[in-house]
């Protein structure tokens, strides 16, 4: 969910953090003691796994909800020799907690994906994925269960920077814009779907007394307000940086590679001062002034699933950022709401615009799990059986279902709620992916909250990012092994 730079793939979507070395084993969240007592699984034992990650669907710091509950109860009974424990992370600084564990070796057996790690902080799926799924009857290969287009060696999003995969999706996520069909009505303004629509929604909105569009501090409710604009405005420049597919190779991909990006700033092909950048910058203040909550950055993010939850589901706030599992989170309110995309940014609100339409697209990655390189024995068994269990259509619809979810799987169909996430311009993948961010330790949020606060100008934000964006790029240049290309000599 954030924009850093990231080991595995530069421009990462959602919330990808970075490696705290310095306070290694400091303040994290073990994996607690279970009960084989370390290694485990003894001889007619109990063998114990910790599933950690940040609560994506309700504000719970205790709980990721019934349909989890409900989920590990189902294969629990499958495996009554394997107990499955829940530790719930803060969603602003999971990403942290996550890539400090890793890195110092005391992450617990499932971790969630979206933080920065080096591939052999983590146990590579590879040659499981090419076995039988046991709990698919008649299946020859684990990795066919998948939907091709979402997930697999193809895939860019889905592969590390040395080409295997080593996490798995239960879901796929969508992203769109969630509005107060009851609000909207009373107020008399329907779904905009331009750029400058959304300025004369937010104003009436404003002028009725509501918050045209929730806020908080957390780094998805930047990152995909900036990565919606910032697509739109730089599409001009894909085909000349599409160079790397997805392996790292010479070739090409439908979206720009950590690869490319690295290339396209060691280059100087793109920069904090390419007009179509500064435009981005320019009308994501505009639209953070003129519509989000006014105290945001004071906000505390507590759902992955929906921003600004509590503002939204309180009526104050008549649009937010959500994702196509946002439904398990605001079960029980008392409107009727819908979604729609962000607004496609047209020549009517910039001069830069190509009239590019709004894209966001479904990836593999909302909920996904690896294990950590450390896990070993009875519980690496364990936890590949229960990344197995879930793969499963039987075992995991009832999940979906409950959870709004868009499925990873091939053989699921998305609800009708969640098929909007999937359909037209917006549910095609961005080309240019997310923009760049900066080293381990940075979030979307430390980019861009001085600027759309007002405490940096323009050319103060340009500066500051564009020294984040070498540090990150020199960081990601040797972490990978790129040092040998030729646009990197002298970088990392």
């Amino acid at each position: 969910m954030t924009t850093t730079f990231s080991v595995r793939r530069l421009g990462r979507r959602a919330a990808v953090a970075s490696i705290a070395l310095a306070v290694a084993g400091a303040g994290l969240v073990g994996c607690g003691k279970s009960d084989d007592d370390g290694g485990g699984g003894g001889s007619g034992g109990t063998t114990t796994i910790t599933l950690e990650g940040p609560n994506q669907w309700t504000d719970s710091g205790k709980s990721f909800g019934k349909a989890w509950e409900n989920l590990i109860a189902a294969f629990e009974k499958q495996e009554p020799t394997i107990k499955v424990k829940t530790s719930v992370l803060p969603l602003k600084s999971f990403n942290q907690t996550i890539s400090t564990q890793l890195s110092a070796g005391t992450a617990p057996e499932l971790v969630f994906n979206q933080a920065t790690y080096q591939p052999y902080m983590v146990h590579s799926l590879d040659d499981e994925l090419k076995k039988p799924n046991p709990y698919v009857k008649g299946n020859k290969h684990w990795i066919d269960l998948f939907n091709p287009k979402y997930f697999g060696y193809k895939v860019a999003n889905a592969v590390d920077a040395e080409g295997h995969l080593n996490w798995i999706p239960f879901n796929l996520v969508g992203v769109a814009v969630f509005y107060n069909k009851d609000i909207f009505d009373k107020v008399g303004v329907e779904a905009p779907k331009t750029y400058a629509d959304m300025m004369k929604v937010c104003s009436k909105l404003k002028s009725a007394g509501y918050t045209p569009f929730a806020g908080e501090n957390s780094d998805i409710s930047v990152s995909w307000t900036i990565a919606a604009i910032f697509n739109q405005l730089t599409s001009k420049y894909f085909d000349e940086l599409d160079v790397y597919n997805a392996a790292g190779e010479k070739g090409s991909s439908a979206q720009l590679t950590g690869k490319d990006w690295a290339r396209a700033l060691a280059t100087g092909k793109i920069t904090t001062k390419t007009p179509e950048v500064v435009e981005t910058f320019k009308l994501v203040k505009k639209f953070y002034v003129a519509c989000v909550t006014k105290n945001w950055s004071g906000v505390q993010g507590n759902s992955g699933a929906l921003v600004g939850i509590r503002q939204f589901s309180t009526g104050k706030a008549a649009m937010t950022w959500g994702t196509d599992f946002a439904t398990s989170a605001i079960p029980n309110v008392k409107f009727g709401y819908a979604t729609t995309p962000f607004p496609t940014v047209t020549k009517e609100s910039s001069s830069l615009s190509r009239d590019f339409p709004a894209q966001f697209g479904v990836s593999a990655g909302g909920t996904s799990y690896m294990i950590p390189a450390k896990t070993e024995g009875a519980k690496l068994d364990a936890a590949i059986k229960f990344l197995q269990f879930v793969s499963a259509p039987d075992h995991i619809k009832a999940w979906l279902d409950a959870t709004g979810a868009v499925s990873a799987l091939t053989d699921i169909e998305p609800s009708e709620a969640a098929a909007g996430f999937t359909a037209g311009d917006w549910g095609t993948p961005m080309v240019m992916a997310y923009p760049p961010g900066g080293p381990p330790g940075t979030t979307t949020v430390d980019l861009y909250d001085g600027y759309l606060l007002g405490s940096k100008t323009l050319e103060q934000q340009e500066s500051y990012l564009q020294g984040m964006w070498e540090k990150g790029l020199a960081y990601t240049v040797k972490t990978n092994k790129w040092t040998k290309e030729p646009w990197a000599k002298g970088i990392g």
